[in-house]
């Protein structure tokens, strides 16, 4: 059965942040995610965590200025200095939360053009090898170019490509359902295709990004292939609710209180 992780930065929006880990505690979920933690004190947040016995499936490392519109420095070769520095502002996050995967964002960059893929790669390598003898694997996230337009990875097979080059053990996937099925369709056979590689898996409703309890993807059937499959990590909820987050939580009853 698997395991959810509701994401705070999308979920329980209706009270402050540190108060969602309680509310998702609440509703019966185990594990929660969130984009971006560093607006709070990294012994807060693992505080809040701890208490409510909760499991911190993922998070994102720094963005740069999220609010001008920069998604990530990876792929951008001036920005390499900043990539290295957003990663010890995250190692406290990583050690308070005690989390086992942090996603490393590309940013707006042209996949075209050779130096931002040799960035790419560099910021890559030295994420993965940072964070390895911490115990914790970088994930690598293709997102449609409806939601992002001109995000660097956008296309999984060139991810795939990357991880199985590279061939870094602390290197995976994040395998976005709702960003897969809108960028390439056919999500069941790249899920078979490319679970050996996978580290994360986050779900919505496509188009709406609402709750996955309709539209065009069969969760249900999507769930028992997971389970099929073997996989055994988290699948985070990165979903906007339609309304209040506890009212639209039908499709989760069934698998509320799994453990981690």
């Amino acid at each position: 059965m698997p395991r959810f992780a509701a994401n705070l930065s999308m979920m329980f929006t209706e009270v402050p942040f540190l108060d969602r880990f309680d509310a998702a505690a609440q509703a019966g979920f185990t594990a929660v995610e969130f984009l971006f933690p560093y607006e709070h004190p990294a012994e807060a947040v693992g505080e809040r965590l701890k208490r409510n016995g909760l499991t911190q499936a993922l998070f994102n490392l720094p963005p740069g200025d999220w609010n001008a519109g920069e998604k990530g420095f990876a792929a951008l070769p001036s920005r390499f200095s900043d990539l290295k520095a957003g990663l010890e502002t995250a190692l406290p996050y990583a050690k308070a939360t005690g989390v086992k995967r942090l996603h490393l964002m590309a940013g707006i960059a042209n996949r075209g053009e050779r130096v931002a893929i040799e960035a790419f790669y560099k910021s890559v390598a030295w994420a993965a090898e940072f964070f390895a003898p911490h115990g914790i694997d970088i994930v690598l996230e293709p997102i449609n170019a409806r939601n992002v337009p001109g995000y660097f990875l956008n296309d999984f097979g060139f991810a795939r490509d990357l991880i199985q080059e590279l061939r870094l053990p602390n290197l995976k996937l994040q395998f976005d359902i709702y960003h897969c099925q809108i960028i390439h369709g056919d999500v069941t056979m790249r899920l078979r295709e490319m679970m050996p590689i996978i580290g994360h898996i986050q779900i919505a409703s496509v188009p709406s990004r609402n709750e996955p309890d309709g539209e065009e993807l069969n969760y249900p059937f999507l769930f028992e292939e997971l389970d099929r499959l073997g996989y055994a990590g988290f699948v985070g909820c990165e979903y906007n609710p339609r309304g209040k987050t506890t009212d639209g939580l039908a499709w989760f009853k069934p698998y509320a209180g799994v453990k981690p």
